[in-house]
């Protein structure tokens, strides 16, 4: 149907729907262009790029593990990343890789010439590797942000009324080994600067701060150097990790190496117990054979108190007849018997007390014999196949028994009582007396 055959009112509501319809494609349009503006403003104010960097470079052995866009670390932060990676040219052998990053404001700030330096650690257990930069502890900013510009010292002398003019640069004497003056130092010592030979002068304005770098450090030069977009970026000594890779494969080489001294040293266990088991065996056999002499060692123990024994030894009985001789000649002679028996008694009671003592130490030493005694009984009683050697050992226990009888020193041990027998030589008969 052709839009003439409507009627006035339907093409009259027509129209109406036309724009209404075209006023909200051109809000959805509206609302759209907003949104991704929104997002485009958020996505960049999140990932810096509003913000100022200050490109800096470094050296490293190997790109394994890194690679451009990976974050550059300071601190434990994501300050940067890594714009650029290439390798370096044939005939250089210092360095293997080109590493350029930039850092985002206001983390260069952290980054001086002193203690600044560029790490590439290990992350993770799979090879990867991280940038990371760490603070720095003295010297001078890796940048500046303040207007530099080279002055003579006319014009230094000059700027010195100001109080926001600095010096920009490392001041020396004329031999060129003390330093006089350092960067951001006022103009206040022209004079001796003028006396080390200088005539021009680095010099920047503190007063005022610029968006934009406007200095590099030059570390020969020992100067700021003007910063354009075609300047070299400063550099980052490195301090590179091996990666974990190449660790893996050291290590598996040092295995590698130690698993014959391994093996040798297993092999030496194996002598040292199977000796430990001889050993072990040797010691049986001898505690089989103490055996015969610890029991004649109790039975020699066994004896210290009869007769002839070992308490006669300590104490022989002329002693006691010597005592009482003495002690009737000192009744007799001397009027100090009572000091005498008094000192006697006291011979005495420490002749009892060291009895006493010895008889304790005895008790001990037959405590730890028959301590020895039962320990070996024990280790006898395990083996059972020792007939024939306990059947030796008696014989020789009895040799070693009838030889101790007869030896000088043991002989009074062993020694028969004296009975009362009748003489062998019959008396004479008594007879009467002749008249």
């Amino acid at each position: 149907m052709a839009l003439q055959d409507l009627t006035p009112q339907l093409r009259t509501r027509l129209s109406r729907m036309e724009r209404a319809v075209g006023w909200f494609v051109v809000l959805a349009l509206a609302m759209l262009v907003f949104g991704f503006a929104y997002y485009a403003y958020h996505t960049a104010q999140r990932k810096g790029w509003f913000l100022t960097k200050a490109p800096y470079y470094t050296f490293t052995d190997s790109a394994s593990g890194i690679k451009v866009g990976d974050a550059v670390m300071l601190m434990g932060l994501v300050v940067g990343q890594i714009t650029r990676m290439e390798p370096m040219p044939p005939e250089d052998s210092k360095y293997n890789i080109y590493v350029e990053f930039e850092i985002k404001a206001p983390n260069y700030g952290y980054l001086w010439t002193q203690g600044s330096r560029a790490r590439i650690a290990t992350a993770d257990l799979l090879g990867k590797r991280v940038l990371e930069v760490t603070k720095g502890t003295g010297g001078q900013a890796t940048y500046i942000f303040n207007p530099l510009r080279e002055v003579t010292l006319a014009e230094a002398r000059t700027l010195s009324a100001s109080s926001g003019w600095v010096l920009a640069q490392e001041i020396y004497d004329s031999a060129g080994t003390n330093l006089i003056a350092n960067p951001k130092w006022p103009l206040t010592n022209l004079t001796a600067i003028a006396a080390a030979g200088y005539t021009n002068l680095w010099v920047m304005d503190t007063h005022e701060d610029r968006k934009s770098m406007t200095g590099i450090w030059n570390d020969p030069e020992g100067r700021y150097d003007p910063y354009t977009a075609k300047t070299k970026p400063y550099q980052l000594l490195s301090d590179e990790s091996a990666a974990i890779t190449e660790r893996i494969e050291k290590l598996l080489a040092d295995i590698e190496k130690a698993l014959p001294n391994v093996l040798s040293l297993t092999n030496e266990l194996t002598r040292v117990l199977s000796n430990s088991v001889a050993l072990t065996s040797n010691l049986n056999v001898a505690a089989l054979e103490a055996r015969p002499a610890v029991s004649n060692i109790a039975a020699l123990v066994g004896g210290l108190d009869r007769p002839g024994g070992l308490g006669e030894w300590l104490l022989p009985t002329n002693i006691n007849h010597q005592l009482e001789s003495a002690l009737g000649s000192a009744n007799t002679v001397l009027g100090t018997a009572n000091t005498t028996l008094g000192t006697a008694n006291t011979t005495l009671d420490n002749a009892n007390t060291n009895l006493t003592a010895l008889v304790e130490n005895l008790g001990r030493s037959l405590d730890n014999l028959a301590n020895l005694t039962s320990n070996l009984n024990s280790q006898v009683q395990v083996n059972t196949n020792i007939l024939s050697e306990i059947s030796r050992a008696v014989v020789n226990a009895d040799d070693l028994l009838q030889g101790l009888k007869r030896h000088w020193l043991l002989r009074s041990a062993f020694r028969a009582k004296a009975t009362n027998a009748p003489s062998a030589i019959p008396s004479e008969r008594l007879r009467a007396p002749k008249h």
